[in-house]
């Protein structure tokens, strides 16, 4: 019996915290089939042996873990490369060489997966002065490489203002902040961001998904960060997902870590959620 209860308990645990993996594994890749299969191997690997992750404080420090150490072997730290390899992701990967090795990992890790220094040690298998190091690192080496245009999706005033100063303190340029789906397609249209930062609930009840997809149609792919209080709606693998998105109520680290590092991308598939 209670080897059966556990086995439960573990398939749970895994299964609540599966949409936060596939969200990390997906931010480090760029796009979302390439990151679900890095977080497909890392459950197959957990099913194959549980003890694997029987010895860490949680399950969900054991699930990241072992993705990471699957992660660093293979040895690919972008989407799939070869003939069909672009000019954006040349790029992304021209930027990505010239950092210091596992530094986005530690920073997304920290500042969007909410993980403390401890458990980022565990997870990359480093000491904790190392982890604060490679944070460290991270906002500097990111924040100073990639700078561009913002268009700020977001009906909330305060939101809105804090939102832009944190990416002007940042290098970047604000084109505009919309605060409906009509508004943002306008504004986009007019002043053609690099990066388009946008809640998912609008003042008028239309939706921050509609505005990109609206957007991205006509401009074609660049990299979109969205911002919701219910990421488990996003994070079902049902249907295309965003590569980039953060949690209401948000920190400022979050945000920083999230904009740099959906500058190394256009990979932004169209959305068809309702959230």
């Amino acid at each position: 019996m209670g080897s059966t209860e556990n086995t439960r308990d573990l398939s749970t645990d895994l299964m609540e915290d599966l949409p936060f993996l596939r969200r990390y594994a997906r931010a480090l890749t760029g796009a979302q089939d390439t990151g679900d299969r890095y977080a497909m191997a890392t459950l197959e690997a957990i099913v194959a042996d549980p003890s694997s992750v029987s010895d860490d404080p949680t399950t969900k420090i054991g699930l990241f873990r072992i993705f990471h150490g699957i992660w660093s072997s293979s040895g690919s730290p972008s989407a799939d490369e070869g003939e069909n390899t672009d000019l954006l992701e040349v790029r992304a990967q021209w930027r990505l060489a010239k950092l210091t090795a596992n530094t986005r990992e530690a920073l997304l890790l920290h500042t969007v997966e909410g993980f403390g220094f401890e458990a980022i040690a565990r997870i990359m298998d480093a000491s904790q002065s190392e982890a604060e190091e490679l944070v460290s690192r991270a906002m500097s080496e990111m924040g100073d490489m990639v700078a561009g245009n913002i268009l700020i999706i977001e009906d909330e005033g305060i939101i809105a203002m804090d939102l832009k100063s944190i990416v002007t303190d940042m290098g970047h340029s604000v084109t505009d902040v919309a605060r409906t789906r009509d508004d943002a397609i306008a504004k986009g249209k007019a002043k053609v961001p690099d990066l388009i930062l946008a809640d998912i609930q609008l003042a008028d009840k239309s939706s921050g998904i509609d505005a990109v997809n609206a957007l991205l149609e006509d401009l074609g792919d660049r990299p979109v960060i969205f911002i919701t209080a219910f990421p488990e709606r996003l994070l079902t693998g049902e249907r295309p997902e965003p590569a980039f998105l953060i949690t209401k109520p948000y920190s400022e680290d979050q945000v920083r870590a999230a904009v740099s590092q959906a500058m190394f991308f256009a990979t932004t598939e169209r959305m068809g959620v309702d959230a």
